[in-house]
């Protein structure tokens, strides 16, 4: 095991999880964006983006649990993915529009703001615990060279 794998795996999370914090930023700042990418001659609203997360060894959860057990520590995780959100656009009444069809309605972005601000809490909690966690290894480390004196 070496010393700095706590480092490692924290590192790895920090840098997922500022991506992640990065992706609903955009998420948020396109909620009202109606024209991302032209098809077929009609304009087609920003679609929310998601971040996915996977560990680093891609081995089956037991094995990765037992490995630990016996001589290591994990190796972190990593982004394997962002991809576009499959639920359906809002479609919103508003005739003055620039973007509204002949019936009135805009197609608008599938980005909720409640769910967009739950889950940048979740990143940023997360990242917060694993500046902890950097933290008390980095203590650790410090304290135990300490003792060499």
């Amino acid at each position: 095991m070496k010393l700095t794998n706590s480092f490692d795996i924290s590192s790895s999370a920090l840098t997922a999880n500022r991506l992640r914090m990065d992706v609903i930023s955009s998420n948020i700042a396109n909620a009202d964006t109606t024209r991302t990418k032209l098809v077929n001659g009609k304009w087609v609203p920003y679609s929310r983006k998601i971040v996915t997360l996977e560990p680093k060894a891609n081995s089956p959860f037991s094995q990765i649990l037992n490995s630990t057990m016996r001589d290591s520590t994990g190796e972190g995780v990593k982004v394997t993915r962002i991809t576009d959100d499959t639920a359906p656009f809002k479609q919103v009444y508003n005739p003055s529009h620039p973007d509204a069809d002949e019936n009135g309605f805009v197609m608008m972005p599938n980005v909720d703001i409640l769910k967009e601000m739950v889950d940048m809490i979740s990143a940023t909690r997360s990242y917060e615990a694993n500046v902890t966690a950097l933290n008390a290894s980095k203590s650790m480390i410090t304290k135990a060279l300490d003792i060499g004196k």
